[in-house]
């Protein structure tokens, strides 16, 4: 996975320069989002690496209709490169770099049972005021947390959850 990240992060970062010049974002966002889905299919994914596969078949797979001129360019660079299995990886650090430019952040929240709206956007307004920026909130549910929360927002972990406290309690009484 590491090194598809790697090989993902120039891709992605000229991706997200050709989108952001020409102001269209948002549809490079849509456009690459489903070729990823459709290059992480099994069946596609095996098809990709079939060295068989002529560049256009495979940007015919992978081309939204109506994509702008550069997506399909960017497609078929791809193509000719054997780099598209890598678009999740490059749709997701394209995600990744227009949030940046956005000023955005992106915080999942997980807690043991579903969270009242309200106190979601206490969440929310508690993470904007301390990183500054707009935040975008991503909720699941895992019963094993027992009670309370666990923010992941970037960089930052926030666990609040009584699985943790609990652990912490035990790693203190261990030592």
């Amino acid at each position: 996975m590491t090194q598809a990240l790697t090989l993902a992060r120039p891709y992605a970062r000229a991706a997200f320069a050709l989108a952001r010049d020409a102001g269209n974002a948002s549809a490079w966002s849509q456009a690459l989002a489903f070729a990823a889905r459709v290059a992480a299919d099994p069946q596609v994914h095996s098809l990709l690496g079939n060295p068989q596969l002529a560049s256009a078949d495979a940007v015919g797979l992978l081309v939204i209709d109506g994509a702008d001129e550069n997506m399909t360019r960017f497609l078929a660079l791809l193509a000719d490169n054997r780099r598209l299995p890598l678009l999740p990886e490059i749709a997701g650090l394209f995600e990744d770099l227009r949030a940046e430019a956005d000023r955005i952040v992106k915080a999942r929240v997980t807690a043991a049972s579903e969270l009242p709206a309200a106190e979601l956007e206490t969440i929310r307004a508690a993470l904007k005021k301390r990183f500054g920026r707009d935040v975008e909130i991503e909720t699941a549910v895992d019963a094993s947390l027992i009670g309370g929360a666990v923010i992941d927002a970037g960089d930052v972990v926030i666990d609040g959850s009584l699985k943790g406290k609990l652990a912490r309690l035990q790693s203190a009484l261990a030592s």
